[in-house]
């Protein structure tokens, strides 16, 4: 403890999990060739510090927030990117994979800067990034065994976002891990080739990534993590994926969850609204205008209306529900959100969020639905703001938990092995009533993942 440590606040850190029904991991053979078993509660708690000891000059989730925005770039990750072509007509259109590479000089090589500008706005691609020469590409596929990770930005973000980079950054320093970046359509300066932008349900363009990555890297344990909506995004997915899914764990970070809660909390007090939700708004009407002529093509969306608009819960009302079907901005939260997703997930799940979190609210988070799940665990700390937890020096506490969690997930726990529930008879759905002998009657169940806006989605192939 030094002369100043007082000045030095320690924050709290809480867990909350089905404690009455764990998840039971399978350890990698030891050195006698005992196989342990640990619990997911326990993994999780190993992976996280005590305490979340963070920056005391920036002592609430306000100033955790606001120094976000802050221009600095200590973390170069160098990309290749590669556009997909979406293999669902329902959403036909293209989104770019950003994956991660050894450092390199950029080229002026026609292939790699798009420059007649077919998939890439005016301005050029991000920085340290450059898609894939033809021969780069079709020499990707491998057969080799380490771990890949596979990211999901927030809000009209992408895979230069420095909180991302973070996490990347230490990953694949020693290049035991492989990564890529799945952006959202229209942005990190993509361009759309169709009407279709994005939502906070988009599941479609991960299922195709993940399916493909699974192809063309057969042997690679798959991970998945999500930052903010990004999270929302994943948890979706997750949860219509079910006992299909391809990922072996996955971190949900910052995630808002309870969309209508989120979005009512952001218009009760004058920050929230005038600051948080005003900014928001700003980010996704400037997405909307750097892709407007073709957004526009959608005989129902209003363009006046949406460039008229200031909050972010009134893009969503001007753009989303025309673009989606959905009749208010509230229908649409309470469609994409993923608190009740959550109880579809069938892998083990990591959740980390802030208590002081300004945006993704903690009247939003799942503390009910946690506790009913043995896959996955929230840990909370009591300060750290919206995908922010700076330390003194700049580094972000959550980089620790995360990568501690994937590393363990990967390096230590024995994936030929599922885990094991300890009271299976308690997962979801639940029946509310047991059925009798001869009783043919429908019960009523619960279904984490049933959707209101009727869109098919067809799960990985287990």
């Amino acid at each position: 403890m030094g002369l100043f440590s007082w000045a030095r606040p320690r924050g709290r850190v809480s867990f909350y999990s089905a404690n009455d029904n764990n998840l039971l991991l399978t350890r990698k053979n030891s050195k006698s060739g005992a196989k342990e078993q640990v619990t997911l509660a326990d993994l999780c708690r190993t992976a996280t510090p005590e305490t979340c000891d963070l920056n005391p000059f920036l002592f609430n989730g306000h100033l955790q927030t606001a120094w976000t925005a802050v221009k600095y770039d200590s973390v170069p990750v160098h990309y290749k990117r590669w556009m997909f072509e979406a293999d669902n007509q329902l959403f036909d259109g293209h989104f770019a994979v950003d994956f991660v590479v050894d450092p390199y000089q950029p080229s002026k090589d026609d292939q790699t800067s798009d420059p007649e500008r077919k998939y890439t706005l005016p301005d050029g691609l991000p920085e340290r990034t450059s898609f894939f020469t033809e021969d780069e590409f079709a020499a990707l596929p491998s057969d080799d065994t380490k771990p890949m990770l596979v990211v999901l930005h927030g809000l009209s973000g992408g895979s230069h976002e420095v909180y991302l980079r973070h996490v990347v950054a230490p990953m694949i320093q020693d290049k035991s891990w492989e990564a890529c970046v799945i952006n959202s359509r229209g942005c990190s300066q993509t361009k759309i080739t169709t009407n279709i932008l994005y939502n906070a349900r988009a599941t479609w363009d991960v299922r195709q990534a993940v399916k493909w990555l699974r192809k063309t890297f057969p042997n690679r344990p798959l991970f998945g993590i999500g930052f903010s909506l990004g999270a929302n995004i994943l948890t979706n997915y997750l949860g219509e994926e079910g006992d299909a899914c391809q990922l072996k764990a996955a971190v949900l970070c910052a995630s808002p969850w309870n969309l209508e809660v989120s979005s009512e909390y952001l218009k009760s007090s004058w920050l929230g609204l005038q600051v948080y939700s005003k900014v928001m708004g700003s980010s996704m009407k400037k997405l909307f205008e750097q892709h407007v002529e073709s957004v526009a093509l959608n005989p129902l969306v209003n363009v006046d209306e949406i460039r008229n608009v200031t909050y972010l819960h009134e893009f969503d009302r001007a753009l989303q529900c025309p673009a989606w079907g959905y009749p208010t901005e509230g229908a649409y939260y309470r469609d994409a959100s993923s608190i009740d997703s959550m109880l579809g997930i069938k892998i083990p799940f990591f959740v980390i969020q802030a208590e002081d979190d300004p945006i993704a609210c903690v009247k939003a988070l799942p503390f009910g639905e946690i506790a009913r799940t043995p896959y996955g665990v929230m840990a909370t700390t009591s300060w750290g703001g919206h995908l922010g937890w700076f330390e003194y020096g700049g580094d972000r506490w959550f980089v620790k938990p995360v990568s501690n969690f994937l590393n363990l997930m990967a390096k230590e726990v024995d994936h030929t092995t599922p885990g094991k529930v300890e009271h299976p008879d308690r997962l979801p759905p639940y029946i509310a009533r047991p059925t009798q002998d001869g009783d043919k009657m429908p019960k009523p169940l619960f279904g984490p993942v049933r959707r209101k806006l009727d869109i098919k989605i067809v799960p990985s192939s287990p």
